[in-house]
């Protein structure tokens, strides 16, 4: 049987990052969580999680510091990273990339592509 992957979901707002998990867990994903920036450096060296779904703004260091301190951990290099945003500006997204996320989700979430972003990144 395969390896249940995980996914390390990154998410100030309680109830968004529960509803995420609920999502997750219901299309049978392992999930980890972190509320801060460094909660989600502690937690992704800790876990190791297949996928990362990370909040650009957060409490302590932001979402793009956290992605750029997780691309710096051995084993965590290639793991997928979302970012996550209420903004939806072109730059914004831009930054994101280049701190090392691999794709640019707004708020609200579209849960269909949420998924396939699942999908394509982890099969």
């Amino acid at each position: 049987m395969a390896k249940q992957k995980s996914i390390l979901v990154v998410e100030d707002y309680e109830g968004f990052r529960n509803s995420l998990k609920q999502l997750l867990e219901l299309e049978g994903y392992e999930v980890a969580e972190a509320a801060t920036g460094e909660e989600a450096v502690e937690q992704a060296t800790r876990t190791k999680p297949d996928m990362i779904l990370m909040d650009m703004t957060l409490p302590g260091i932001d979402g793009l510091t956290a992605a750029r301190q997780i691309r710096q951990i051995p084993g965590l290099k290639e793991a997928p990273i979302i970012a996550l945003s209420a903004f939806d500006a072109e730059d914004f997204s831009n930054e994101a990339i280049d701190a090392g996320c691999n794709d640019y989700v707004t708020k609200p979430v579209d849960f269909d592509q949420l998924t396939r972003l699942l999908t394509k990144f982890l099969g």
